[in-house]
């Protein structure tokens, strides 16, 4: 279906791709990944012809229909069914043929072609499509312009699967679904009859959707067969047995050298001696493995409350007055609570989380909150509000006035911010680092709550993953609403149903709210009720186990931190080192350094070895 050779492209000089090749066979599901910025927009771009590569080539099977899904939210005064419909130009075409030909074979024609295209079952399957993406059937029958760009993408995305091209590239889809629509996107395309690139850092859903995956790294493409956990899997067992490749060649070239050294000019060992060196110049070295760290997150600890920190009785929430979203609230949330929320968009969960955090007062009702809770809100609003000509810390400088500038870029390290990225203008940030900035500006007071509307969004794969330890880590209470299954299932131990203007409890897991959403099997039903579950033992048994790891955690993430601040240390005497000495003070110079040197080495060495007991505790001490 698909094959790149040697495809190059730069953007302002710089290579996104470099040689990349790769083969995708026809019927193929790809998952492709990669760090942010690596390029793998930029090589569906290509694929599209939306670009042109600067080298290499790209061929598609002859006469094969590909279809990007396009960033831009599309507009316009026709309704959604009208609009998904539209999107198969042969059908409109050939309709409006049928009513104006005259000549009978051509009408016959014309009518045939339409039977095998499946002309006149197209309006219920594209009904069908709108349904699974959250659109009823008045919404279908609404104009598109009436509608919010968030939804309007959905369209966008409802009329690339409608139209079925035998190509579908589709780049980071779910960002513009709730948790319901992704459960339906990744059931259609589990089964899409056709050749499928998808764009994702939901490492749950490549897992469901996509059967090989396609990662993006260093302007190559490398293409593993399997899963994303497989792929993972496989990438890690590479990546180790690389290391200790080169290990063993570098204990080789380290022996035959010593031999030359001490042979060289003996004459019985001499010829022996010429031959290590040819062998020596002719061995490869191979590469160490030098993997980019994920940003660090880490969120400050906050003060211990007594329960509940926040309570609400008989509350009733809205915009307008009279016009409740949300009534008959009568809920409580303790620090120790990790809470998900489900629910359609548009069913109230936004609002609930600007409840929770105080930005809407209660309609009717009453919200008791412990008298010294803060509150920490990300919302995908916050990142737009950042003042673009601004840095990450002028930012955080804003929030701290007198504090001192170290302390204000300590509290910015602590969501990866190194010195020169905290230099940066937010307009010149990427999307995951705006959210890592909003995540460290909500974190400011030490928020006893957090409130994380869809906090994943911008970040990759491996950020994910350091955002659910860091969550983990907290001591607070967290309120979570997010479509990555994956960062629900890590991060959340009770679930609660936002729908039919109300919020409660759903007293099952999210296989079977994935069952409801579907309609298959056993149904479960919006009162939340399923089977008999303790949500009570629950939760307790998993502060317990939060609290216990806690102090293990704790150690872990000191000992990495003194890692790395010798680390640093280490680089700074090195490039001392480096430095041409000055002619009054050369020796006494260098013989310092090398001391300094040396004692960080030793030092290093402890901490190296810490960092590894205490990953081994820490894993050890992991529930099975």
């Amino acid at each position: 279906m698909l094959r790149t050779e040697n495809l190059t492209y730069r953007i302002a000089g710089r290579e996104i791709l470099a040689g990349a090749t790769v083969h995708v066979p026809a019927g193929h599901k790809v998952g492709v990944v990669g760090r942010n910025g690596a390029g793998k927009t930029t090589l569906l771009r290509l694929i599209a012809g939306e670009l042109q590569a600067d080298g290499g080539g790209i061929a598609v099977r002859n006469g094969a229909r590909i279809g990007l899904l396009q960033q831009e939210a599309p507009d316009g005064p026709d309704s959604l069914i009208d609009t998904v419909l539209a999107a198969d130009a042969e059908r409109h075409r050939l309709l409006a043929e049928a009513e104006a030909a005259s000549a009978p074979e051509r009408i016959a024609e014309v009518h045939q072609r339409l039977a095998d295209i499946g002309a006149h079952t197209a309006p219920a399957r594209a009904a069908r499509i709108l349904a699974g993406l959250g659109f009823d059937e008045p919404a279908q029958a609404r104009p598109l312009d009436s509608f919010s760009g968030g939804w309007r993408m959905r369209v966008a995305l409802a009329a690339m699967l409608f139209l079925e091209p035998d190509l579908l590239l589709l780049d980071e889809p779910t960002n513009y679904l709730d948790l319901e629509g992704a459960m339906w996107l990744e059931s259609f395309l589990a089964t899409y009859p056709r050749t499928l690139m998808i764009v994702s850092h939901d490492r749950d859903f490549l897992n469901k959707v996509a059967g090989s995956i396609l990662h993006v790294d260093g302007g190559k493409l490398k293409l593993f067969r399997g899963n994303y956990d497989s792929f993972e899997r496989t990438r890690r067992e590479r990546l180790a047995l690389q290391e200790k490749m080169r290990l063993n060649q570098d204990v080789q070239r380290k022996h035959m050298q010593a031999f030359v050294d001490r042979f060289r000019y003996k004459a019985s060992k001499a010829r022996q001696a010429q031959s290590r060196l040819k062998a020596l110049a002719k061995m490869t070295p191979i590469a160490a493995v030098m993997e980019e760290r994920s940003a660090s997150i880490s969120f400050p600890e906050p003060q211990a409350l007594p329960p509940p920190i926040v309570s609400m009785d008989g509350v009733s929430v809205g915009y307008a007055a009279g016009v409740p979203v949300l009534s008959r609230l009568n809920l409580r949330i303790d620090m120790d609570d990790r809470i998900a929320l489900l629910g359609r968009n548009g069913n109230g969960k936004t609002t609930f989380a600007r409840l929770l955090a105080g930005e809407l007062r209660p309609m009717g009702g009453r919200v008791h909150r412990a008298g010294k809770l803060k509150v920490g809100h990300f919302a995908q609003h916050q990142i737009d509000a950042l003042d673009p000509d601004a840095t990450a810390y002028r930012h955080m400088a804003a929030l701290l006035p007198g504090k001192a500038p170290a302390e204000v870029r300590a509290r910015l390290g602590a969501f990866g911010f190194s010195q020169a990225l905290a230099d940066v203008a937010a307009s010149d940030l990427s999307g995951g680092e705006k959210a890592r900035l909003v995540l460290a500006l909500i974190s400011v007071e030490a928020p006893g709550l957090l409130v994380l509307d869809e906090p994943s969004n911008h970040l990759d794969v491996d950020t994910r993953e350091v955002l659910v330890q860091a969550l983990n880590d907290f001591d607070g209470g967290i309120v979570l609403i997010s479509h990555d299954r994956h960062l629900v299932e890590l991060i959340a131990d009770r679930l609660w149903l936002v729908a039919g203007n109300t919020v409660r409890p759903f007293e099952g897991d999210l296989d079977d709210y994935r069952r409801l959403v579907l309609g298959e099997g056993r149904r479960v039903d919006a009162e939340g009720e399923r089977r008999p579950v303790d949500r009570k033992q629950d939760r307790r048994i998993s502060a317990e186990a939060r609290q216990q790891l806690a102090p293990l955690r704790r150690q872990a993430r000191e000992a990495e931190q003194a890692v790395e601040r010798l680390n640093a240390e280490r680089a700074a005497v090195d490039a001392a080192l480096a430095r041409p000495p000055s002619a009054a003070a050369g020796a006494e110079r260098l013989v310092a350094l090398n001391r300094r040197r040396a004692e960080i080495e030793r030092r290093l060495a402890d901490a190296e070895a810490a960092w590894l007991d205490a990953m081994a505790a820490l894993e050890e001490a992991q529930p099975a």
